[in-house]
């Protein structure tokens, strides 16, 4: 399985479609046994194509802060299950989630810029 995480700095990227880059881990067994970074393209996420990108890569998960409905529609019709509301350090989060403590916060944004994340 391959989560991908939203990343600025180490920490999940407060909005995924502008985030500095996607950090792909790949999961074995529960564990992480490697990950690596893929560049954020320019512009929205929504219509950026990173949804198609992400499933070529075989991304099953987005592990992301906010989001907007589009965006989480766009990857959901990728087959891509999309968890909101998370934050902190990225490799300490995808542990939490293999671990069963993420759920999704069910919260999005509900305009298209959304300026302070």
């Amino acid at each position: 399985m391959k989560i991908a995480v939203p990343t600025r700095d180490s920490r999940v990227d407060d909005h995924f479609g502008h985030c500095d880059h996607y950090t792909i881990f790949t999961i074995e067994n529960r564990q992480i046994v490697s990950r690596e970074n893929l560049p954020s393209p320019e512009g929205c996420g929504c219509k950026s194509g990173i949804a198609a990108v992400l499933k070529e890569m075989g991304v099953e998960v987005m592990l992301a802060g906010n989001m907007g409905e589009g965006a989480k529609n766009v990857l959901q019709k990728h087959d891509i299950a999309v968890i909101r509301g998370c934050k902190g350090d990225i490799e300490t989060l995808v542990q939490s989630y293999l671990l069963g403590f993420i759920l999704d916060s069910g919260e999005g944004c509900d305009h298209h810029d959304c300026g302070n994340h």
